[in-house]
């Protein structure tokens, strides 16, 4: 099978492929990249190349992703010529497009963030006056860990930030947010699915920090949590791994946005859970009986490891990570810059709070390197 995208999470793919005995091929403009360094077979081409998809879609039975930025027509025209993509194309469309995302699960009847899109800064202008200021922008397509996400409370600022976004802008209500969570439902093309303990995300700067599993919240929230993440499965005819992000407000919860990929929620499920979201990605993808999601400990944490301004190899001070018991380094071989994504760590325990201070302080222990 092939993936588009060599990033970590394909990388974390290969590892599980691996263990099955499933040879993965990537598709990267890099043999710098992640997946390639860690010894997966890869194809040297650019996702936006529809001949280079092609290329890639050649050499194996079905086609997934590790990102969203693949062009949604040259997926269209993949499947027009019969080649097999997990998820589909329409599918994969609800993780491309926030707008249509939040249109279709409107339409749909689940519970979403107010919004409207704004094409001149009076349509902006507009949905402040209902909402309010501040209010919160986005762009459609393209944006990711904090990147295409900005925060209005001066309406001056709506031309230059129209000015700098193709095809308008996605709004909506600064909004009152108790907690935020992620729920992963694993669904094969012929609608088997498993769905994962609800997860709370705790996000800085717009970007995932930290995963706790399961979440502390009422059996009922995260009843409904489940509910909506499976319904949205079947209702999109998702294929592979479906993360459903949601902001817990105090009216109750709101669908935030889709992935329908791996997702940075679902790294705790390495050591956490009976089945890794990678390994269950491939066995969704490939039609194989489905793994349980089931958690191995009462408690899981997981903190990414980001890079810092003029900050080192995280891997210069593995060992003094690897001094907190029960850490589990997952370092992904990339190059240092602040605000990047270089790993993760995740602790597993009875008790939350030490298992999640524990996670923090290993994972801090490798943001501290120094160039």
């Amino acid at each position: 099978m092939a993936m588009v995208g060599a990033g970590q999470l394909a990388r974390m793919t290969h590892q599980a492929a691996t263990s099955l005995g499933i040879e993965l091929l990537v598709l990267t403009d890099s043999t710098d990249a992640p997946a390639v360094r860690a010894g997966c077979e890869y194809l040297l081409g650019s996702h936006e190349s529809l001949d280079d998809l092609r290329r890639l879609a050649l050499d194996c039975d079905v086609v997934t992703f590790d990102h969203e930025q693949v062009p949604p027509e040259h997926l269209e025209a993949l499947e027009a010529e019969d080649f097999r993509l997990a998820p589909g194309s329409a599918a994969k469309l609800m993780a491309q497009d926030k707008l249509h995302a939040r249109r279709t699960l409107q339409g749909l009847g689940y519970p979403v963030p107010e919004f409207a899109h704004a094409t001149t800064p009076d349509e902006i202008k507009e949905f402040s006056v209902r909402a309010g200021l501040p209010i919160v922008a986005k762009a459609p397509r393209g944006g990711y860990d904090g990147r295409g996400i900005w925060t209005i409370s001066d309406l001056s600022e709506a031309d230059h930030l129209l000015a700098g976004v193709q095809g308008g802008l996605l709004l909506e209500p600064s909004l009152a947010i108790v907690s935020e969570l992620a729920v992963l439902v694993a669904r094969t093309q012929s609608g088997e699915k498993v769905t994962y303990p609800v997860a709370e995300t705790i996000q800085r700067d717009a970007m995932c920090r930290e995963i706790l599993a399961p979440a502390d919240v009422a059996p009922e929230l995260a009843a409904e949590a489940t509910r909506i993440a499976a319904s949205i499965a079947d209702d999109i005819e998702s294929v592979g791994i479906l993360a459903v992000e949601f902001f817990c407000t105090p009216g109750g919860l709101l669908v935030n946005e889709l992935a329908l990929r791996p997702h940075n929620s679902g790294h705790y499920t390495i050591e956490g859970c009976t089945t890794s979201q990678f390994e269950q990605h491939l066995r969704a993808v490939l039609g194989m009986p489905l793994g349980l999601p089931s958690l191995l400990a009462p408690a899981v944490a997981t903190a990414n490891v980001v890079g810092r301004e003029g900050g080192g190899d995280p891997a210069s001070r593995l060992n003094r990570a690897l001094a907190v018991p029960g850490a589990h380094i997952h370092l992904y071989d990339k190059e240092t810059r602040a605000g990047r994504k270089l790993g993760h760590v995740t602790v597993c325990g009875q008790d939350p709070g030490p298992v999640r201070k524990a996670a923090q302080l290993a994972a801090s222990e490798l943001e501290a390197a120094s160039l």
